[in-house]
């Protein structure tokens, strides 16, 4: 599992830059080129990229609508402020990824659109609204057979999107009919809440209490069902994902010794050189 805006991470702590890997346009210079074969070719490279570097997860599209001008991470976010756009070149971003073997994951669900008191400011949007502008860029992402979603840090009408029901049950797993795992982002989590429709928690805990949200200790001593039972359905989602796409029939890299000669070698080409610059060189002025 590696970040992905630009490509394969190559700062890896403790190991500093390890090896290569093509430094792609952004996902908002993709998005000016209005080419969905472009973002999709793209996205093939880096998905190639990706699996050379031993890795089985890619941490994008970021396919959020622009909402605030001047959210530090813009840049990120494929859809810009037309979510036709974001769902035309998200989809074909996934296709692109998933292609090539490794999982995609859109983000951030939903409604992440500023920096500024991003873990506590709350996003407060009606249905109509959230169906015609928030939500179609996730739709076709879904249609398109994204292996996972990951929810964002701020509260959405109130409560923190990786712990909220209506958001992630309801909507995402429900109405949108998404069949994949749902990733919390680090640190996004507060809770316990595998019952509301978070499969996998990223890490991030509190510093005075390390023990992980999701852990069996922390259901057990939750309300509700057992903790086997809480683990039962997100257990599912996430083999089923690997499952689909073949992660265990042809994994990127041998743990162990294969992964750390992947994780250090060249992934950086001439034919992925040659494809780069055209990206932000179509896009429109």
């Amino acid at each position: 599992l590696a970040d992905a805006g630009n490509g394969f991470r190559n700062n890896i702590p403790p190991l500093g830059v390890a090896g290569t890997s093509t430094c792609w346009p952004s996902a908002l210079a993709l998005a000016s080129s209005w080419d969905e074969s472009l973002v999709r070719r793209v996205a093939a490279a880096m998905g190639r990229e990706f699996r050379g570097k031993g890795a089985n997860v890619l941490l994008g599209p970021a396919v959020q609508v622009h909402r605030v001008a001047r959210n530090g991470r813009n840049f990120e976010y494929m859809a810009g402020e037309d979510p036709l756009l974001g769902a035309r070149l998200g989809a074909a971003y996934v296709h692109g990824v998933q292609g090539e073997g490794v999982m995609a994951v859109a983000k951030h669900f939903a409604y992440n659109e500023q920096e500024t008191e991003r873990m506590n400011q709350s996003s407060d949007v009606d249905d109509r609204t959230t169906w015609e502008l928030y939500y179609p860029p996730f739709e076709a992402i879904v249609e398109a057979g994204v292996a996972s979603v990951m929810c964002s840090y701020n509260r959405v009408n109130g409560t923190h999107a990786c712990e909220n029901e209506a958001l992630l049950r309801r909507d995402l797993k429900g109405r949108l009919g998404f069949r994949g795992f749902v990733m919390s982002d680090w640190w996004a989590l507060h809770a316990p809440a595998s019952d509301r429709g978070v499969d996998q928690e990223m890490p991030g805990v509190p510093q005075d209490d390390p023990e992980p949200w999701l852990s069996h200790n922390r259901l057990e001593a939750s309300e509700g069902t057992s903790p086997s039972e809480r683990h039962l359905e997100p257990a599912l989602r996430i083999l089923a994902a690997m499952h689909r796409l073949r992660i265990t029939e042809r994994p990127s890299c041998t743990p162990g010794r294969g992964c750390s000669e992947a994780l250090r070698s060249n992934q950086r080409s001439p034919q992925h050189d040659a494809l780069a610059p055209p990206a932000p060189g179509s896009s429109l002025p």
